[in-house]
């Protein structure tokens, strides 16, 4: 037996993959209660989205043969991994519901990457988290204690990442009952299939990093901001209640209006942070506009507007109505020139998606109605669109489809 081999045997490499879904708060969660635990000041919800173009993959491995815990992030190695706080909370949490005492003993690497912009106001670090409590679960055969224990580990690595362990429209409950706040865990409110007319469309109108990272513009707001206090007391309890009763009634027009209102004064505490907070920018704002006024010009709320910690729009829909809004969006944000070949594969994710937009007339009267928005149909300021629709939680992946080198558990993922 060589050394190699002996080693194997000896010291095997146990290797985990998996993918985990980003998801989009339909109520959102600004600003910590406690920023050890990672605990928000108020509840939240969101939709789950499918993982067919917007995911994280992770690959969690570990062996006595390893050194040190180590991480890659799209392919590039993170040194200072071990000294990050959420990352060996993950790990740490994991490890303690695992299945077996050996795993205390082996050093774990990880390498992730995301399948969208990281950083960019699409909830990679949720999907990240997610994947990665996700992937050393599975890894370690860890067993919750309670329902949502592994939801809670994943919150101290990203806050909204626990309600990416769940798909379909998950709530976040705030918690603080508890002095170690084990109850601030995600919840399911609705698988994916529940309501399977929802569907997404986001306009990604930036893909760089943002200039206030959520961690820091949430202690300035919360520092700042009486709206938010209102807000959090107030607004939030109640919003709450509604969303989910509308959800789990499937009320479009109801959904719809809580989720534009919220996102409008998620925006409006930014305002009111000292000093001010802009996430979105003039394409956000005209979006918001037009997105108005076709829901007045229809006389019905069709679509909804919804934005994170950035000038991303993600618009929920309903299936008969998602050919006629993306069009109405592509009208005003056609693709790029740059944007390769005319039959926009590289603007539209789903080229079937795509093909149905070209072959789609919009009301002249709409049009009419949406030209009072002062939008005049110019490129460039979207980047990309992404259709999509709820999915579930995080899936496992093969062997085939690992980000580490099983013989050395070494990155081989390369963008």
């Amino acid at each position: 037996m060589t050394q190699e081999n002996e080693e194997e045997a000896t010291s095997p490499i146990y290797l985990a993959t998996v993918s985990a879904p980003t998801n989009i708060a339909c109520i959102k969660y600004w600003g910590k209660a406690d920023a050890h635990w990672n605990t928000p000041t108020n509840d939240s919800v969101s939709v789950t989205l499918d993982q067919s173009d917007l995911c994280a993959v992770t690959t969690a491995a570990a062996s006595t043969r390893f050194t040190k815990d180590r991480l890659w992030l799209n392919g590039i190695e993170d040194v200072d991994a071990t000294n990050n706080r959420r990352f060996r909370a993950c790990i740490d949490g994991v490890k303690h519901l695992a299945n077996d005492e050996k795993w205390k003993d082996m050093k774990i690497h990880v390498s992730s990457y995301n399948t969208f912009p990281t950083a960019a106001g699409l909830a990679s670090s949720a999907a990240g988290y997610a994947a990665l409590v996700a992937a050393l679960a599975k890894l370690m055969d860890a067993k919750e204690d309670y329902p949502g224990q592994l939801t809670t580990i994943a919150r101290q690595g990203s806050g909204s990442a626990c309600r990416s362990l769940y798909g379909g429209f998950v709530a976040w409950r705030q918690g603080g009952q508890k002095e170690d706040w084990s109850d601030s865990l995600a919840e399911q409110v609705a698988d994916e299939k529940h309501w399977p007319e929802l569907r997404a469309l986001i306009m990604v109108v930036s893909d760089a990093k943002k200039d206030t990272s959520s961690t820091s513009g949430m202690s300035t707001s919360v520092a700042t901001s009486t709206l938010l206090q209102h807000r959090i007391q107030h607004v939030v309890p109640e919003r709450m209640k509604e969303i989910e009763s509308a959800f789990l009634a499937k009320d479009f027009e109801r959904f719809g209006k809580v989720t534009m209102r919220d996102s409008n004064q998620f925006h409006a505490v930014c305002m009111d942070t000292y000093p001010p907070i802009f996430y979105l920018n003039d394409t956000s704002t005209t979006i918001i506009r037009i997105i108005h006024a076709y829901n007045a010009w229809a006389g019905e709320i069709r679509a909804a507007y919804t934005f994170d910690a950035g000038p991303n729009a993600v618009l929920y829909t309903l299936d008969q109505y998602a050919v006629e809004v993306a069009a109405l969006m592509l009208h005003y944000f056609p693709e790029p020139s740059s944007s390769s070949s005319s039959n926009g594969e590289n603007y539209v994710n789903n080229q079937e998606f795509a093909k149905s937009l070209q072959e789609f007339t919009l009301n002249p009267e709409l049009l009419a109605a949406t030209d009072k928005t002062g939008r005049v149909p110019a490129a460039g300021d979207v980047k990309m669109v992404y259709y999509t629709k709820s999915g579930p939680g995080p899936q496992t992946l093969s062997l085939e489809e690992s980000n580490l080198d099983p013989k050395t558990g070494l990155n081989i993922y390369s963008p």
